[in-house]
Formats: structure tokens, C-alpha cells, sequence
């Protein structure tokens, strides 16, 4: 407690921070391990089974084409179960939102600080999936390290969208309609294992509307060596969800506090 009401008023997200990373230290390995299985699996699978049918998509190997999008897969997956279970957990079940609010934390600094945890967790993830893609020789691209922002920014916008759905759940069970519902049904419409060119053009122009979209927009020309001319847009779209997903957040997030 003294080390939060020493915090400078602007700054007292940063111990609900680094509360959550001191927890999530002791299980680093493990956990990072078990963020990036999933996507190293997909790579293994459809990279070289798929991969070896397909050959070549937009120009690029298929392999090329698969990595670059599923790094922004598991930067939302990883996002969305942090600002899901974890921030419930320390929500709801350990009441641990509770205790920090009896120190001169308010509401909103924790809400803020399980946003850029979720989306600092999520980050690591991306950077081990990317190391792993250089390491391997999928892609060795300078650009690159011009990604490491952008999946930032994905983590951001995914954590804020997880914490809306965290303010409204009363049960873990509340999650699955959103990955069901939301994440799954996103992920295939996002351009990660197909080009949008394959689908009808109704989902095409809906697709391009969604944030993991325009996520995998940004950084997978990074991983051929180049920049998206539709980069402002992309950009744009994320930002937008960013702020919206926040203000709703921390609207739903007050609201449950105060009943």
C-alpha cells in the first residue's frame, strides 16, 4: 500500500502492472510455452502439410503467408484470455480488485493496468512467435523489428475488447460465447489462412472492418520486406477500437461496481 500511495496520481496503474507480471514471473516459462504451442502447431500443420499442396498465395510461400498471419492470431488469443479469466480471476473469484481499491488506487488505474498487462503478456507471446520465425527461416526480414509496435497495439486493442466482455460475465462460462462467437469466426475472416479474395465480396468488405484484419494487414507486409500502402487506414481502424473498446470498458467496469 505504501508503495502505491506513493505512486504519482498519473501513474498508479503501473503497481496493478506490476503486481500481475511479479505473479505471472513465478510460471513464466510454462505459460509463454503454452501461448505459443497453439501457434507453433497451426505453422506445423497447415505451413508444411497444406503448404506442400498449395505451394505459393499472393506470391509468397504459403508457409511465408501462414507465419505472418497467425503471429497477430495468437497476439489476440493470448490478449483475450489475460483480459478474460485471468482479470476475472483477480476480478471476481480472488476479489483481489477489491483489496487494491482500498489503497488510493481507483478503479480506473486497475482497469488500466490489466489493459497493458494483458497487452504486455500478449506482446511476449508475439516476440517468442516471431523469434521462432526468424530462427526457423521463414522470414528474416529487417522490417521485422518494425512489427514489435504493432503487435503492441494488437495486444492493446484486444485487452480492451476482453475487458468489455470481463465487465459483463458472471461465470467463466460467459466466456465461450465470445470466442465462439467472436474470436473464432474473426479468425477465419481475417485473412490469416486464405486470401479475403476467396470469399464472397459482402464478407469481404465486412472483413475488412474488423481489427484482427487490419492487424494482419499492418504487419504481415512486414514479413515480405515491405510497407501496406492502406497502412494509415489499418492503423486508423485499430486506434478506433482502442479508444471505443476502453471508454466502453471503463463504462461497463464502473457500472458493475457501483450495483
Amino acid at each position: 500500500m505504501a508503495t502505491i500511495g506513493a505512486t504519482p496520481p498519473r501513474l498508479r496503474f503501473w503497481p496493478v502492472w506490476r503486481r500481475n507480471a511479479l505473479v505471472w514471473r513465478k510460471l513464466a516459462l510454462p505459460s509463454l510455452l503454452g501461448n505459443i504451442a497453439d501457434p507453433l502447431l497451426t505453422l506445423a500443420a497447415f505451413g508444411w502439410g497444406v503448404g506442400s499442396l498449395v505451394g505459393r498465395v499472393d506470391g509468397v510461400p504459403y508457409m511465408l503467408f501462414l507465419a505472418s498471419g497467425t503471429v497477430s492470431m495468437s497476439v489476440m488469443i493470448a490478449a483475450s484470455f489475460e483480459a478474460l479469466y485471468s482479470a476475472f480471476s483477480r476480478m471476481h473469484v480472488q476479489k483481489t480488485w477489491d483489496a487494491i481499491l482500498l489503497t488510493p488506487t481507483r478503479l480506473d488505474d486497475v482497469l488500466l493496468g490489466e489493459l497493458l498487462w494483458a497487452a504486455t503478456k500478449a506482446l511476449i507471446s508475439g516476440v517468442a512467435l516471431v523469434l521462432v520465425v526468424v530462427i526457423i527461416g521463414i522470414s528474416r526480414s529487417p522490417m521485422l523489428v518494425f512489427a514489435l509496435p504493432l503487435l503492441a497495439l494488437t495486444g492493446m486493442v484486444f485487452s480492451a475488447l476482453g475487458l468489455i466482455v470481463n465487465a459483463l460475465a458472471r461465470s467463466y462460462d460467459f466466456f465461450t460465447y465470445y470466442f465462439t462467437l467472436v474470436v473464432t469466426p474473426m479468425t477465419f475472416l481475417s485473412g490469416i489462412y486464405f486470401p479475403l479474395t476467396a470469399m464472397p465480396r459482402w464478407l469481404q468488405a465486412l472483413a475488412e472492418v474488423l481489427p484482427l484484419r487490419a492487424a494482419v494487414s499492418l504487419i504481415r507486409p512486414l514479413f515480405f520486406g515491405r510497407w501496406d500502402a492502406r497502412a494509415p487506414a489499418h492503423l486508423a481502424i485499430l486506434l478506433v477500437y482502442l479508444a471505443g473498446g476502453w471508454l466502453v470498458a471503463r463504462w461497463l467496469t464502473r457500472r458493475r461496481f457501483a450495483a
